[in-house]
């Protein structure tokens, strides 16, 4: 059993919401939709659901091999629960009146009620945004169960990407349109194939810098347009340009940027920084840092003896360094 859409694109007048979009999810596999405001997150789930049809010639959607792109929402038979449809207060509370209930009581509901009646395919449109943190990790594990018990393929879109790394076995990362890249959730955030991946996927320090050495090289060296710093990156793949002098994106997270006192060697990317803010994030506490212009941010797990205005050394492992493409 599976749900494969081919090709999947949708435009409103001259503006293409959606180009090319192709995926497949298998039976009890919960398949995450994950990318900013505005991505086409929205119209692609309603795509799937039948309640909009792609334009002529705009792709396809099977379901177990049957082709059911021309099919609407009723006669697929998909479970899409939409917590904005006002038939779902009124048959619930025999009432139009919406204040009746909190937004995220009624997440709950609607859940509940989409868990019940799912017999095939579960489509979620942000569907946990209005529910505290406690009734999110609660009504995940019940999703969960209900997909194993049920065999259900599950289809969530998502603009947190915690979200979706807590509840997806996979994700697609959707972008002006297009999907920049499928993947599991730690393939996405340690290996993100593009700037505008990196981006999107949480804290990263992406810094512009020259290549000045081949790919080829033990450890490839370049030279940041900020701060004029060297750097040592890990032995980069083919799909990166190669080309000397030639400007590339490069990525770091902040929990891979260490914070030392000492010295080491070159190729370690060792920099001297002023730390110009702190900020206390509870488990975590985020420090941002000035090398000579270039600002940095590093993610540690206790602050010691560290304050605003304080001279460090900055480490940047040379393989926790990205290289990406534009």
């Amino acid at each position: 059993m599976s749900l494969k859409v081919t090709n999947l694109s949708k435009r409103y007048d001259d503006n293409w919401v959606l180009r090319n979009v192709s995926f497949e999810v298998e039976k009890c596999e919960v398949f995450g939709i994950f990318g900013a405001t505005g991505a086409g997150k929205s119209t692609l789930i309603r795509l799937i659901s039948g309640s909009e049809q792609p334009d002529g010639g705009g792709g396809t959607i099977h379901y177990n091999s049957s082709d059911v792109t021309t099919l609407s929402c009723p006669d697929r038979n998909f479970y899409f629960p939409r917590l904005t449809n006002d038939t779902f207060w009124e048959n619930l509370f025999n009432t139009k009146n919406k204040s009746q209930l909190a937004d995220g009581e009624g997440q709950v509901l609607a859940l509940e009620e989409a868990l019940q009646n799912a017999e095939s395919v579960l489509l979620l449109d942000d569907s946990f945004c209005y529910m505290d943190r406690l009734l999110r990790l609660e009504n995940y594990d019940k999703l969960h169960r209900t997909v194993d018990e049920k065999k259900l393929i599950v289809v969530i879109a998502s603009n947190d990407f915690n979200e979706v790394m807590r509840l997806c076995e996979r994700i697609a990362v959707l972008h002006e349109g297009e999907i920049k890249q499928i993947g599991t959730p730690r393939e996405i955030y340690e290996s993100p194939n593009s700037i505008a991946v990196a981006r999107i996927t949480g804290r990263n320090n992406l810094i512009e810098a020259e290549r000045l050495s081949s790919s080829e090289a033990e450890l490839p060296e370049f030279q940041t347009l900020t701060g004029n710093h060297k750097l040592f990156t890990r032995r980069v793949g083919k799909t990166c340009s190669e080309n000397l002098n030639q400007n590339v994106t490069l990525a770091i997270r902040p929990e891979h940027i260490s914070i030392s006192f000492g010295a080491s060697f070159p190729e370690d990317n060792l920099l001297k920084a002023e730390i110009i803010d702190i900020k206390f994030h509870g488990a975590t506490t985020l420090i941002r840092l000035n090398s000579n212009g270039l600002i940095l941010e590093a993610l540690v797990l206790r602050l010691v003896g560290l304050n605003v205005g304080d001279e460090c050394m900055v480490g940047l492992p040379p393989d926790r360094i990205l290289v990406l493409q534009n």
